[in-house]
């Protein structure tokens, strides 16, 4: 047999689907297979990377947390990072939303659950007391305790966290108003006033937390504010 025809045999013996297996294994990417792995699943869970940047954000605050901190904890590229959440800003803001549609839920489980005003209000100070001493997770408040001041470069940023400590009081103030209604609390009552008296309470408890304050104290600061309830009689303060 010729060196022809043996190149023949061997030309032949290479099916369709090899050769072109065999030709892409070898040649460049093209545009096509480029944006196909660009357009890929993110490599991360996002709601896995947010519970990471809460706890981060939590105990080193917004201006003392870099982008460098943040890539390290969730396990991402710069890129990444902000090709998934935009900013360090925008990361924030979903970090305050998603802490408060889980830890950070405490008032609005109370609110509603329970049917008591009076009591809605206690489980959510005592229940607080206990959460902002507790060991499992950085201790105060994360929104509470949020930038309370900062670079004026970040004041958007403040502002962000001052709004979501103004949505609490606002919604405090809305269940009071209706607790005036249903005659839970006296007419004369400003719920505006309460409303902003407790958000206070919150937020000195959270500090009180920082500074080291163990949940027993807490709790004491807790029942001295139920004490303050308006109207000549008060619900008793154990749960």
């Amino acid at each position: 047999m010729s060196n022809n025809s043996i190149t023949n045999v061997r030309k032949k013996s290479v099916s369709p689907k090899r050769r072109q297996a065999l030709t892409s294994h070898f040649s460049p990417i093209t545009s096509h297979q480029s944006r196909s792995t660009r357009g890929r699943p993110r490599e991360f869970d996002q709601e896995k990377a947010l519970d990471q940047a809460v706890e981060l954000f939590w105990r080193q605050g917004y201006e003392g947390t870099s982008i460098a901190d943040l890539r390290k904890a969730i396990g991402i590229t710069a890129p990444s990072l902000y090709a998934a959440f935009g900013s360090k800003e925008e990361l924030y803001r979903l970090v305050l939303e998603h802490y408060l549609a889980g830890l950070g839920r405490t008032l609005a489980d109370a609110l509603r659950e329970e049917a008591d005003t009076f009591a809605a209000v206690r489980r959510f100070l005592f229940e607080s007391a206990q959460n902002f001493a507790g060991r499992k997770n950085p201790r105060g408040c994360l929104i509470s305790c949020a930038i309370p001041t900062c670079a004026p470069e970040n004041r958007a940023v403040a502002d962000i966290a001052a709004s979501k400590r103004m949505s609490s009081v606002l919604t405090l103030r809305s269940r009071f108003q209706q607790a005036v209604k249903n005659g839970e609390l006296p007419r004369e009552t400003d719920t505006d006033q309460l409303a902003r008296f407790y958000g206070a309470v919150i937020q000195g408890m959270s500090i009180q937390a920082l500074d080291g304050a163990g949940a027993k104290a807490l709790r004491g600061i807790a029942e001295t504010a139920l004490r303050a309830w308006p109207g000549e009689t008060r619900p008793r303060l154990v749960p």
